[in-house]
């Protein structure tokens, strides 16, 4: 009885390590077809294939329109809400009174504050790749009111042209009247509001993830395959980056509000992760946001908002200027264009709004350019990224009938 009972569970054992053994090929498996068609997708791209990327967009693009359309008509109430209250203030502003000076001041103020929350969603929503409007357009505006302040002696610009133009008030201020606090408070709404822009873009992947977790359907975004991937191979940990993602979700999983709150403060590259592990852990929606949207609108805005205001303070700046002119050879070629540039800013600050418009240099003609190419690659991106979206619609799709046959 004794060796019929070993002979029976020999089998047993060899017939688990066979199952173990096929469960490692058909993971290994499923891997090798995933990274085949990711690069697949990767080189479906403008440059390399223009016509089936435009194609694929256009279809991408039908079917987001129809898939938002159905969620407005499931959330029927809401629209009608909103249409009624959109209906109400075009009367409001429409029909002449008393009341138009306040319509005015609110739809002035509505249109400037959406203006930032947009450019900070574009800034973080993940689109392709995310337009830098820190960089072009936050960034060179507190600039401008850094310089200007510093001239002028004040920050009470005139409104308008302000904030389209920045030109000297008339009479000015003391000299020395300008201090830090007084420049940061002039920006705040604009970079508040940009703030609040970027952390509504971080809720895309925070609804993903808790929405795959939730459903345990296969999850739809490579950024959360990989988030599993870490996971699974969390151990074995060897390269610097994996290590950061891993320090991060750590910190998201153990300290929660706090940790959301600390990974939000500061310039983060792997934010990303932390609403990934947000959403996979089903952090509540406000706890997640509530951090996110004080990280990201109070304290990091308010760090950023600072480097700016004091690396564009007018001794920081004659201080740079004369340091490039004191670069060998080139040194006084290339401090010419930045003087002449500063001086042309302050002639324009004491003009008055009509005036003739000074001709600038080629440091604005650069910028410029700068600016388009971004924007051009944004929208680039863009396409490149729905086109590959409706390409991996296209592979499930494949791999479903596969899986059927």
């Amino acid at each position: 009885m004794a060796a019929n009972g070993a002979s029976c569970e020999q089998p047993q054992k060899r017939s688990g390590a066979k199952d173990k053994q096929n469960g490692k090929s058909t993971d290994s498996s499923i891997r090798e077809r995933r990274q085949k068609d990711k690069e697949e997708r990767l080189s479906l791209v403008l440059w390399k294939r223009p016509v089936t990327t435009l194609h694929y967009f256009l279809l991408e693009t039908f079917i987001k329109l129809k898939e938002w359309t159905l969620k407005l008509w499931q959330r029927r109430g809401a629209v009608f809400l909103v249409l009624v209250l959109c209906s109400l203030f075009s009367f409001a502003y429409s029909t002449e009174g008393a009341h138009q000076q306040y319509v005015r001041y609110l739809e002035k103020k509505f249109l400037w504050c959406a203006y930032w929350v947009g450019l900070g969603i574009l800034s973080s929503v993940g689109l392709g790749t995310g337009l830098h409007t820190f960089l072009l357009y936050l960034g060179p505006h507190i600039a401008s009111v850094t310089l200007a302040a510093y001239e002028c002696g004040s920050t009470d610009f005139p409104e308008p042209p302000y904030p389209d133009q920045i030109v000297c008030p008339q009479g000015g201020g003391a000299d020395g009247s300008i201090s830090l606090f007084s420049i940061m408070s002039k920006v705040r709404l604009e970079a508040c509001m940009w703030g609040a822009g970027t952390a509504i873009g971080e809720l895309p992947p925070y609804f993903m993830a808790r929405a795959a977790r939730q459903s345990g359907a296969d999850p739809d975004d490579e950024d959360y395959e990989e988030f599993e991937e870490m996971l699974e191979q969390a151990e074995g940990a060897q390269d610097f980056v994996t290590r950061a993602k891993l320090g991060v979700q750590h910190m998201v999983q153990k300290v929660g509000f706090f940790g959301i709150l600390a990974c939000a403060s500061i310039p983060n590259p792997l934010f990303d992760l932390a609403g990934i592990t947000c959403g996979h852990f089903l952090v509540p929606f406000w706890t997640f946001f509530g951090a996110t949207l004080i990280g990201k609108a109070i304290i990091k805005m308010h760090i950023q908002k600072l480097f700016v205001i004091i690396t564009f303070s007018k001794h920081i700046v004659e201080q740079m200027v004369s340091l490039i002119g004191s670069v060998p050879r080139i040194g006084p070629s290339l401090q010419k264009p930045f003087s002449q540039y500063l001086e042309a800013q302050r002639n324009k600050l004491h003009h008055m709004h009509g005036s003739p418009r000074i001709d600038e240099n080629w440091l604005s003609w650069v910028f410029e350019k700068v600016v388009l190419v971004m924007v051009c690659y944004f929208v680039i991106s863009i396409v490149n990224s729905m086109a590959q979206s409706y390409a991996k619609r296209l592979q499930q799709q494949r791999h479903s009938e596969e899986k059927t046959k």
